[in-house]
């Protein structure tokens, strides 16, 4: 009987020990899940938690100050990446041709005797008129254009719109000598179209306006007088 207790008891204390055991194992597991990265934890722990990972970890690296990301404000730079790639193909062509003829005979006329009018025959025939004409138009044409525009200038936020978006203007003048280019860069972004590196592309601009001026002795050399821009545009021939 003494022998049946003290197996009993001991069968007891073996069940009491494992639940003890599962209940700090499920306690252990809890406390691995609140400190889970994606789990939201109060600023003190958090902040613990970082010095944690700051001592324990050997590839850890603070980010600077500047570094750090925050909301752009009015007058905030932000860098545009210009990459503008255009191609355009038109060919026409056009034909046209006309031929008339005519044959005409005057075969009676008329004169006027001072009282009435009477038919007045003709001595030398009736006169005639023969002719034809022929008329052909032929016309071809074949355009193609491409342009390319590549570069980075940068803008400064000059008006934060109602529903967030930035208005962004740019400009820039680089002198070589006697040569000069000026760019001039504008347009509306979205806040979620910005990089953390505060860049953007242009092809998320709306409402983008670019102006590139070139002056110097080589646009000099290849631009058109007046009189061919004048003869270009009315061409009277």
């Amino acid at each position: 009987m003494i022998a049946m207790l003290n197996h009993s008891n001991i069968l007891r204390i073996v069940l009491v020990a494992l639940a003890i055991g599962f209940a700090m194992l499920q306690s252990a597991l809890l406390q691995a899940q609140d400190s889970s990265l994606l789990h939201a934890m109060p600023p003190m722990q958090a902040e613990q938690q970082g010095t944690a990972l700051q001592k324990g970890s050997f590839i850890y690296r603070e980010l600077p100050p500047n570094a750090r990301p925050r909301d752009l404000l009015q007058h905030d730079i932000v860098t545009v990446i210009v990459d503008y790639r255009t191609r355009m193909l038109s060919e026409g062509d056009a034909e046209n041709r006309k031929t008339n003829s005519l044959n005409a005979v005057l075969s009676s006329w008329i004169r006027f005797d001072g009282k009435d009018l009477k038919p007045a025959a003709q001595s030398d025939g009736d006169p005639r008129i023969a002719g034809t004409y022929n008329s052909q138009y032929r016309a071809e044409s074949d355009v193609e254009l491409r342009d390319s525009l590549t570069f980075e200038v940068a803008a400064e936020v000059i008006e934060v719109r109602p529903n967030g978006n930035l208005y962004i203007e740019g400009n820039q003048t680089i002198q070589n000598n006697e040569e000069e280019w000026r760019i001039f860069i504008s347009g509306e972004v979205d806040r979620q179209s910005i990089s953390p590196d505060r860049t953007v592309s242009s092809k998320s601009i709306a409402k983008l306006d670019i102006h590139k001026q070139e002056v110097g002795q080589v646009r000099d050399g290849y631009a058109r007088g007046w009189f061919n821009r004048w003869y270009d545009k009315y061409k009277p021939f």
